[in-house]
Parts: C-alpha cells; sequence; structure tokens
C-alpha cells in the first residue's frame, strides 16, 4: 500500500484537519484511508492507487489551505498480536 504525505500549513484545529479529511476523500474515493494532523503540519492518505500531485495540491488548496512537498513511500505493515501465527 502507498503512503503519500501532504505538507499542509495553516491547520490550526481539529475542525481544519476534518475538513482537509472530508474534502480528499470526495476527491479521491478509492484512498483507503486520510489522516491530517496540526500539529505535524501534515495529510497522510494511504491508498492502492497512486494519485496527481496536481488534483491533490488543487483539492487541498481549495479549502484554504497552503499546500507543501508531496512525499511517496511504502506503508509498512502493522505487526499484530498473533503476528508471529503467519511466518
Amino acid at each position: 500500500m502507498m503512503k503519500i504525505t501532504v505538507k499542509v500549513d495553516g491547520m490550526m484545529c481539529g475542525m481544519c484537519e476534518s475538513h482537509i479529511n472530508d474534502a480528499v476523500r470526495r476527491a479521491f474515493p478509492e484512498i483507503k484511508k486520510v489522516s491530517s494532523s496540526r500539529s505535524k503540519g501534515e495529510t497522510v492518505i494511504l491508498t492502492e492507487t497512486d494519485l496527481s500531485d496536481e488534483k491533490l495540491q488543487k483539492v487541498i488548496g481549495d479549502t484554504g489551505y497552503k499546500v507543501g512537498p508531496i512525499t511517496r513511500g511504502e506503508e509498512e505493515a502493522k505487526k499484530g498480536f498473533f503476528s508471529f501465527l503467519h511466518k
């Protein structure tokens, strides 16, 4: 799964985070998860398919926040309590 991190400047509260999350979900219904953090100044998106940088910048920018760099990486699988059974 791909992890896309978008730096976002201007989030001040939980409603700011929700506003961005809702906008991203509406624009990209194929994503698995989106989470924004005002303290980290970023939005993290988990998806199986790549997303257009231009569309991401527009969707988040249209909410009134300043969009910074976008980075991509692989999401690390979380190890659960019974993960030792899947070796």
